[in-house]
């Protein structure tokens, strides 16, 4: 047995893989960068010791460097985890060249399995079911146009050595042909340093499974079933689950027997995943191989939710050049489990990702990397920072149950009790996803979600009236802790009347709509801190008025208002607030449970219909703002500046590209709102710049003059 390992990663799976070494009495060594000095997986390993930059580049990729702290640390083994150096075949070789263990198959099978077009020559000879296409070295722009002509419309044309959805294109026409692939073999350059491509059919209604395959270095080889990963946006992972619906035990056979001779062909020990497209007839499912991943993968814990076993553990166990623990016909499959990505970025934009901290992390009753019912597998806690430089996961919901039904129900649960502030993120829409009937009722494939896309994006589950009096709940419910004791009228929020009704009015805007909500007559039956509901009821009369000549709200001086109002909602109100965080609430005769955050004026409540957000303006902050006298563009993702397209004094038209950021290897390009001068860059290429920050400024004065 290892007696100690260093962990070649960061995040999440750092910090599994330390679980189930420190469970199994092996002392671990993390590296760290410098965004990464506080960070979750530096605190739970027996030794941190430092690595370089905050870029990858500087840090995370240099394997020299990794290789010189494991030996001087003393570790025998490194374990790679997933993405950096775990499917870099000259890392594994170095490691085995410096007298230390990768805890990972061989240099030879990492580079057998890397190419796609090496790969999939080395599955024909294995017979592996191919899909038809072209896979060879002739890269003729020419000669491959007349190969996805023969193949026939729609093809698909992918990066050779690519990977995470990058490098990828759906042609429908041959006269699109050459331009998709020209794109293609760019960012294929750009992304993997390599403009090899392949053409393949484009499987009709395609799902992606994939079979999780071990084998050890005795010979043996055992599958552990297969994942349904076919929820996918921009050709990444949303929500993963095994076993794979639909499909019966004949054809998870022939799977996991594909599978294990894709695995054999290269002489692979340790875990490895066999992905397959699988193409849905009328009648049929054809699978065909897509790709091996050379190293566990993100999804792993849904396998071991269904088979009881920790992949960590049997991937120590080869690495030490023991026999697999368990033989084919001693594993089976029990019940069902769902995997969902919780990930910092904005669903209805672009699924852009997300910088910032974590100003609230609260989960449900769970375990940590442990195979149990409800599990959340992290890397972060409450109050620290996802930085742009690394993947946008903050962490992994698991849920196991008897059946699938039940295993979505208690996912649903599960996922209504996160309470996440801070930063956009997409838990409301894992939700979504969820409650959609195509995947409720398992009418599964890659285009899920574009499918469903009216029931997914720019949703709203909570009434107007729920958010403004919660919102308002929590004000009043923050003054009076502020309050205290103190019983000077002239210090009180509400103000000293001697005479007159209480009334006060607050400004608030949803979804870009300005609101005025005016209470009277508010009581408070009792202000102490007692935290018993029926000691904290109150009570008011609301009005609530759109304003209705206020549309748009960007640049408008938050203090003065039209008088021109529409009537949304009047009636009487009652709530009992605990502490400025839970609120009861009696609306239109519900009885409503909601909690609130808030995060530099926007109030984000939540219920068990879901979450949603209202900004509560403070008056008093915004007096004196004024219109800007020039148009501004800001940087709508946390991330760094790649190039602006413009320089100062330039004339530019609307939608004209201005700008290009970059953020956790996404890129997104900035385009004029309207015709204008440019009139200052505020950063430079390479700067890096905060969600909102204002980028550069264009004077449409001097356009219109």
């Amino acid at each position: 047995m290892f007696s100690k390992i260093l962990i070649a990663n960061r995040g999440e799976i750092a910090c599994r893989v330390a679980a189930t070494a420190k469970r199994l009495g092996i002392r671990t060594v993390a590296v760290y960068s410098d965004a990464d000095r506080e960070a979750k997986h530096v605190a739970v390993c027996d030794e941190a010791v430092y690595l370089g930059g905050s870029a990858p580049k500087d840090s995370y990729l240099k394997g020299d460097a990794i290789i010189a702290i494991a030996l001087d640390a003393g570790a025998q083994a490194i374990h790679p985890g997933y993405g950096f150096l775990s499917e870099n075949a000259d890392f594994a070789q170095a490691c085995q060249d410096a007298g230390l263990v990768f805890i990972g198959p061989s240099a030879d099978a990492i580079r057998a399995m890397g190419g796609k077009s090496e790969s999939k020559r080395l599955m024909e000879a294995a017979g592996v079911p191919l899909i038809p296409g072209y896979h060879g070295e002739n890269q003729d722009a020419a000669f491959l146009q007349q190969q996805a002509d023969s193949i026939g419309y729609p093809v698909l044309i992918k990066a050779s050595a690519g990977g995470g959805g990058k490098g990828m294109r759906i042609v429908e026409e041959s006269s699109d042909f050459i331009d998709l692939l020209d794109s293609c073999r760019r960012e294929a350059i750009t992304s993997f340093g390599d403009d090899q491509v392949l053409v393949e059919k484009y499987a009709l209604k395609p799902r992606h499974i994939e079979i999780q395959v071990f084998g050890d270095t005795h010979g043996n080889y055992v599958h552990l079933f297969e994942r349904d990963c076919s929820v996918q946006r921009r050709h990444q992972k949303v929500l993963e689950e095994a076993p794979a619906p639909g499909v019966d035990a004949a054809m998870r056979e022939a799977m996991g027997i594909a599978a294990i001779e894709a695995a054999r062909a290269v002489n692979y020990f340790g875990a490895g995943t066999v992905e397959f497209i699988v193409e849905q007839r009328k009648d049929s499912m054809n699978f065909y191989f897509m790709e091996m991943n050379t190293r566990l993968q993100v999804e792993h814990p849904v396998s071991e939710a269904i088979t009881g076993v920790d992949l960590v553990e049997w991937q120590l166990l080869v690495a030490e050049g023991k026999p697999l623990p368990k033989k084919q016909d001693e594993l089976a499959i029990n019940g069902h489990a769902i995997e969902a990505r919780i990930c910092a970025e904005n669903p209805d934009n672009g699924f852009l990702p997300a910088t910032g901290t974590l100003f609230t992390y609260q989960k449900p009753e769970h375990s940590t990397f442990d195979i149990t019912d409800v599990r959340i597998d992290d890397g972060v806690r409450e109050g620290d920072v996802i930085s742009p430089f690394y993947d946008s996961m903050i962490a992994k919901l698991i849920v196991h149950a008897p059946t699938r039904a039940q295993a979505l129900a208690k996912l649903d649960r599960a996922l209504a009790q996160m309470r996440i502030v801070g930063l956009p993120n997409n838990v409301a829409f894992l939700r979504y996803v969820l409650n959609t009937e195509s995947f409720s009722q398992a009418n599964l494939d890659t285009a899920l979600i574009e499918r469903e896309a009216d029931e997914l994006f720019n949703q709203h589950p909570l009434d107007l009236s729920t958010l403004v009096v919660t919102a308002i709940a929590q004000q009043l419910a923050g003054e009076r802790a502020v309050q205290g004791t103190d019983n000077d009228p002239f210090s009180k929020p509400t103000g000293f009347r001697a005479y007159s009704d209480y009334t006060r009015s607050f400004s608030l805007i949803y979804d870009e709509q300005a609101y005025q909500a005016t209470i009277s007559n508010w009581h408070n039956a009792n202000s102490s801190n007692n935290k018993k509901e029926s000691d904290n009821l109150s009570s008011f009369a609301l009005i609530l008025e759109k304003d209705a000549a206020n549309n748009n709200i960007e640049n408008e001086d938050v203090s003065h208002s039209d008088t021109s109002t529409e009537s949304v909602y009047e009636g009487q109100v009652t709530y009992a607030s605990t502490d400025t965080h839970n609120h009861i609430l009696w609306l239109n005769d519900a009885r409503i449970n909601a909690q609130s955050w808030t995060n530099n004026e926007t109030v984000y409540v939540f219920t068990d219909s879901g979450r949603d957000e209202i900004t509560l303006i403070d008056i008093m902050a915004h007096v004196g703002e004024e219109s800007a006298a020039v148009g501004s563009l800001k940087s709508p993702m946390p991330g760094q500046v790649v190039a602006f397209k413009v320089a100062v004094g330039d004339s530019v038209k609307k939608g004209e590209p201005l700008a290009v950021i970059e953020a956790m290897k996404i890129e997104h390009t900035i385009t004029a709102p309207t015709d204008g001068v440019v009139a200052e860059l505020l950063f430079a290429p390479g700067d890096l710049v905060a969600d909102g920050d204002e980028l550069l400024r264009i004077d449409t004065v001097a356009s219109e003059a």
